[in-house]
């Protein structure tokens, strides 16, 4: 039987604000266990939350980059749960009205095309603290409590692993070009819940859902939802379906590649949400829509610019628009004049594939845009080979020299004279008189031959270009 994989995605983005949810504590990342907690996030009797303008307007941004219903008014609900992570015994989030209504995001396919995943709903909510477990002991840490969420919710749209991590991947980027979050996963600032089920293919009904809980990166997200349909298929196909899949919480253990139970899954009702008695409800005013139409030119906007202005493939501007910071550094680096075609490829290629290497990124690459230009101009202005080009590549990978610095000192500068490449191209015919005779006696493929030896005489120093015309001219 051939099985169809239905998947939908929670994502937990936490927003970049200087101070929490509710309260005045700072979210700095890093510091001293328990140092940033009030009354307020420690969940004391008596103490009175203070919405946060600042995660409002990152929400109402987030929700007009995708194309959102904008609810004007929306209410904060108290999600009752137990747990040591959280002092209050209940989050604060949104359950019936949430800030963010349907919207709609693409994602893109290596071909060039794309499709729309359906976003259900936005809604603000406040993090909890971290458990830390080791030497017999447990701990938590209440720094992070309080931290203002957004939590976005797909529609369940994606039918493989390789989906979702685009849908990840377009989402992260989404958020990062509208400056609402870092979105460092290390940190837990975008983490994913994977909801996962299987159906044969043409069946229309939704089966039983599994949730996979908090996934911290790409790689993670794509091998536990391919586990899990392991897990699910064999289970169908060998009769235990109904037995085995129920709805519930898993965990992914990267170390062993497999889910483990955690809890059964709550449904709303379990969690007993009514609206917070301390918070009012919130009103998205015209001064705050006037402050969130400024959306910067996000990834979409981006891909079409690039291909209609710079004439680079669909696919290349996909990859160059996926983060900001590449982005960024190719707008300087077409800045420079160079063609869309030559940026590229020594970009996502030869300067991409040696930060890997080091394993830096563009934004602290030691080659910098402008650098990267004037060799591309050096290439494409005849001065240097492609060939040579990578040798200075390495070498500005190491010193802190310029381009024709690079050039002179590793002595790789084209001979584009006629009279010098004649020269050499005479002492090459000279040198094989019968080739000269299979060539002229109708042998054309032997060219190459001769295009070989002169670039072999001049130790890779002639242009190319030059050698081809020149030699075409000696040869008749």
């Amino acid at each position: 039987m051939e099985f169809e994989v239905v998947i939908g995605l929670e994502v937990h983005v936490q927003l970049n604000t200087k101070s929490k949810m509710f309260c005045s504590c700072p979210t700095s990342f890093g510091d001293e266990p328990n140092k940033n907690t009030c009354p307020v996030c420690l969940g004391l009797p008596g103490a009175l939350p203070t919405p946060n303008k600042e995660a409002l307007k990152k929400a109402v941004m987030f929700g007009k980059a995708v194309g959102s219903e904008i609810n004007r008014k929306s209410i904060f609900d108290r999600k009752n749960y137990f747990y040591p992570d959280l002092p209050s015994g209940y989050q604060i989030s949104q359950m019936p009205i949430p800030i963010v209504g349907l919207g709609k995001l693409n994602i893109d396919y290596e071909d060039g095309t794309s499709r729309e995943i359906g976003v259900t709903r936005a809604h603000l909510e406040v993090d909890a603290g971290k458990n830390i477990h080791g030497d017999g002991h447990s701990k938590v840490d209440l720094n992070r409590a309080g931290t203002p969420l957004l939590e976005i919710v797909s529609e369940p749209d994606m039918r493989s692993s390789d989906e979702a991590v685009l849908y990840l991947k377009k989402l992260h980027s989404i958020v990062k070009y509208l400056g609402i979050s870092d979105a460092n996963m290390q940190e837990g600032s975008f983490r994913c819940d994977a909801n996962v089920s299987i159906r044969p293919k043409g069946d229309e009904k939704l089966y039983t859902r599994v949730e996979l809980k908090n996934i911290n990166s790409f790689k993670f997200v794509q091998k536990a939802i391919e586990t899990e349909i392991e897990r699910q298929t064999e289970a169908w196909e060998d009769g235990e379906y109904d037995d085995v899949i129920y709805q519930e919480t898993r965990l992914y253990d990267s170390a062993k590649n497999e889910t483990r139970s955690m809890r059964g899954k709550e449904e709303a009702a379990d969690y007993r949400y009514f609206p917070d008695p301390d918070l009012l409800e919130m009103v998205v005013d015209e001064d705050m829509e006037k402050e969130t139409d400024n959306i910067p030119e996000l990834p979409d906007e981006k891909k079409e610019r690039y291909i209609k202005d710079f004439k680079v493939t669909a696919y290349d501007a996909s990859v160059i628009t996926m983060e900001i910071e590449t982005a960024n550094f190719f707008e300087d680096l077409m800045s420079k004049g160079v063609s869309g075609k030559n940026a590229v490829t020594w970009m996502t290629v030869e300067l991409q594939g040696r930060l890997n290497k080091e394993g830096l990124a563009y934004e602290n690459s030691p080659v910098s845009a402008e650098k990267l230009a004037e060799l591309v101009v050096r290439i494409e202005d005849g001065t240097i080979s492609a060939k040579a080009g990578k040798e200075v590549l390495d070498y500005l990978m190491e010193n802190e020299v310029s381009v024709d610095e690079s050039i002179d000192k590793l002595g790789l500068k084209q001979v584009s004279d006629d009279g010098a490449i004649f020269a050499i191209i005479d002492e090459v015919i000279a040198a094989n008189p019968d080739n000269v005779e299979r060539y002229k006696g109708g042998q054309e493929k032997l060219f190459g031959f001769f295009v070989g030896q002169v670039m072999k005489a001049s130790k890779g120093s002639a242009n190319p270009a030059k050698v081809n015309q020149l030699l075409k001219e000696r040869l008749k």
